[in-house]
């Protein structure tokens, strides 16, 4: 004979044996993307998104098996939901804003984003919190602090979001130089805009590309994509600007190259001088 058991009993056996096949199975499908998915990113994704769906089948199928008077139980979750939105307001944005990450993609991994005032790249989004690779700060430039810093998925809904690398992956740059009155500023505005253009050819191309395909999706056009310099008179001599197009991620290493090549054709030229702050004391 076999065994009886009570309704409960086996409603709690039923559970068990169907959350252990449900997670059996993902474990199966997690082995098998990260034994053929080389692309890193996209693994990463592939498990995460396993993990949310096996968790999102175990709760139905435990809903289905214990709820039974679907009616009453409603009204119960309608008013214990009430409560906990009011109780839980955060958790609930939180959850709100992963909700929105995962549909409306303002952001994915391995974006450079600025999130809740926090600079980095995304290295993990999970239910109420997303990761960040922290750059900036103390280093004042765009490298990473090695800093993991965790922001709730819900500054989504409060702050503004800037995303670097969604769309159009380059960013306008600034180089700054002061000249004394007396050196020749347009010699020196030639060299750093020469050393721009030489820098921007190596990427004209993908910029334009990049500006034509974000024109489909956002009212956005740019007249001059090239280097250009403005020029400003100062309290200690004439103020050279270089604006130019520079990758995201290669800011920094742009701004050294452009920086060294710079002082050196400024060091041969005697009609060049930077400017510095000076007194002067006359009897």
């Amino acid at each position: 004979m076999f065994l009886e058991l009570n309704p409960d009993t086996e409603k709690i056996l039923i559970s068990v044996a169907l959350v252990l096949f449900v997670y059996l199975i993902m474990l199966a499908i997690i082995r098998i993307v990260n034994r053929r998915m080389s692309d890193l990113k996209r693994r990463h994704s592939t498990r995460k998104a396993t993990l949310y769906i096996a968790t999102l089948l175990a709760l139905v199928i435990i809903s289905i098996i214990w709820i039974e008077n679907l009616r009453t139980v409603s009204v119960v979750i309608s008013v214990i939901g009430a409560g906990l939105v009011v109780a839980l307001g955060d958790m609930f944005l939180s959850i709100g804003g992963w909700f929105l990450i995962l549909f409306k993609r303002p952001f994915e991994t391995g974006d450079r984003i600025e999130m809740d005032g926090v600079k980095g790249d995304v290295i993990d989004i999970r239910l109420f919190q997303t990761s960040l690779l922290e750059i900036g700060n103390w280093v004042k430039e765009d490298q990473s602090t090695g800093r993991v810093v965790h922001i709730s998925n819900g500054a989504l809904f409060k702050k503004p979001l800037f995303n670097f690398t969604r769309g159009f992956e380059f960013l306008w740059d600034e180089i700054k130089v002061t000249v004394t009155f007396e050196s020749n500023w347009k010699k020196a505005q030639d060299i750093m805009l020469r050393h721009a253009q030489i820098e921007a050819e190596k990427t004209s191309k993908e910029v334009a590309k990049r500006i034509n395909k974000m024109a489909e999706e956002y009212l956005i056009f740019y007249e001059k994509l090239t280097p250009i310099t403005y020029v400003k008179i100062v309290e200690n001599g004439v103020e050279i600007s270089l604006r130019y197009l520079t990758e995201v991620k290669r800011r920094r290493e742009c701004q050294n190259c452009l920086n060294r090549l710079i002082l050196d054709d400024f060091e041969k030229e005697r009609d060049i001088a930077f400017a510095y702050p000076t007194y002067r004391l006359v009897k």
